[in-house]
């Protein structure tokens, strides 16, 4: 629903959005999920299966759980060169940004051969949620599995409700994904943090999917590692008075269209461009296919007194993308620091980042762009501290270490550095 609140009701509007984005986790689908977790961990596939063909598809059976060789073989055949072409200038982007996160490891001697460092771990297995059944998201795969494998993990699973799209198949393959399984909601990830007899468990799960796969994450995290806990998406466009309203208008319908709880602002100093985006905000959705998600959604177009304000107001908002659609966006970057991704100038809309640009599409949402960053190389390896001492380098600090430990109460932790030199 499209709104243009008065200039003294902003602050309102404002707070309104950041608890219509607030995590709601404590919903009557909890006790379900639990249920549907609960079940899986004690029944593995059976109730794998039970709940696919409970929620998905009544046509399902073990054998149809996991996808064979033979099945990617076929996918390939049903899409076309284009498809192809675009899937490896993605992949390439993609990887190219990613391979630029790889954490380092570093090993240092200090004084008395005090030896200092960390070790960077891949995890071992991985599983990647990817919304499916009606849907269809290549793009999905491509930034759940991309990182992982930057980061060098070697078992990477796909799990998706059926049936699961050619596109999605052969997205997966061409990544190096190495298990998919068809199953979806709740279950598939009970399965993966418990693991069943066709599904072994995995060390963390990423990607999004609908509340009832949040708060299975959320059950199970303590398990299993989490990316996070994907809300619905949002974009907040900053726009002066030589921005185009056509533009505006078409990003701001993009982010809605995903679901009736998402929400679009635009925030100006122009009157001019707040009204004509709020034409072409009518115009457009007319036009478009999911029209009626359309409308549910919240929009809002804050006018406001200067570009200052509107910085002001978006790291309130903290939103999970960003556009700067004024002259010389990157004068703005050093003031912006809640935003999972900021996109500059008229000509980088959000789908440009979805799609083939590099970085990851799986942002903070939920205005946790306050503290949360996007999915990354880094949400793959784990980092292991050494520490090593000689008998003087010990020593040295013994005293040190004697008083802060009976500070604390902890007379074993005072013996064991005692015990070596009494």
């Amino acid at each position: 629903m499209l709104k243009i609140p008065a200039k003294d009701k902003i602050q309102k509007e404002v707070e309104a959005i950041l608890e219509h984005q607030a995590f709601k986790l404590n919903s009557p689908q909890e006790e379900k999920v639990r249920e549907i977790i609960a079940r899986v961990a004690a029944q593995g596939d059976r109730a794998v299966v039970d709940y696919t063909k409970k929620f998905d598809t009544k046509e399902f059976s073990l054998d149809k759980l996991i996808i064979s060789r033979d099945e990617i073989e076929k996918a390939y055949q049903k899409i076309d060169k284009p498809f192809r072409d675009t899937l490896t200038k993605a992949i390439q982007n993609i990887t190219a940004h990613h391979q630029k996160q790889r954490p380092d490891e570093w090993f240092e001697t200090l004084p008395l051969d005090v030896v200092l460092g960390q070790r960077v771990i891949p995890l071992r297995r991985i599983g990647v949620y990817v919304p499916g059944g009606k849907a269809c998201y290549p793009s999905s795969v491509l930034m759940g599995a991309i990182p992982a494998k930057v980061a060098g993990v070697n078992e990477i699973v796909m799990v998706s409700p059926p049936p699961i799209r050619p596109h999605v198949l052969v997205a997966a393959a061409e990544v190096g994904v190495t298990e998919i399984y068809q199953v979806g909601g709740a279950q598939a990830i009970a399965a993966l943090a418990y693991g069943t007899k066709t599904i072994p468990r995995v060390d963390k799960i990423v990607g999004p999917g609908n509340i009832y796969v949040t708060l299975a994450k959320k059950l199970v995290f303590g398990l299993v590692g989490i990316d996070s806990l994907a809300g619905p998406s949002n974009v907040v466009i900053i726009a002066d008075q030589d921005a185009e309203p056509e533009f505006v208008a078409a990003d701001l319908l993009s982010q809605v269209e995903h679901d009736p709880d998402s929400f679009a602002v635009l925030i100006t100093d122009s009157p001019k461009i707040a009204e004509k985006t709020e034409k072409q905000i009518n115009k457009q959705t007319k036009q478009l296919s999911r029209n009626k998600i359309i409308e549910k959604a919240m929009i809002r177009i804050f006018l406001v007194e200067n570009i200052k304000q509107a910085v002001e107001i978006t790291n309130q908002l903290a939103p999970e993308h960003l556009e700067l659609e004024i002259g010389s966006p990157q004068r703005l970057l050093e003031q912006i620091k809640n935003a999972g991704a900021v996109f500059l100038g008229p000509h980088s809309p959000v789908p440009v980042g979805d799609y083939i640009a590099g970085p990851n599409h799986v942002l903070p949402t939920g205005g946790t762009a306050r503290f949360a960053s996007p999915l990354s190389v880094y949400d793959f390896v784990k980092t292991q501290s050494i520490i090593g001492y000689t008998k003087p380098a010990l020593k040295n600090v013994w005293k040190d270490i004697k008083l802060l430990a009976e500070i604390e109460g902890l007379d074993a932790h005072a013996r064991s550095i005692d015990v070596r030199f009494s």
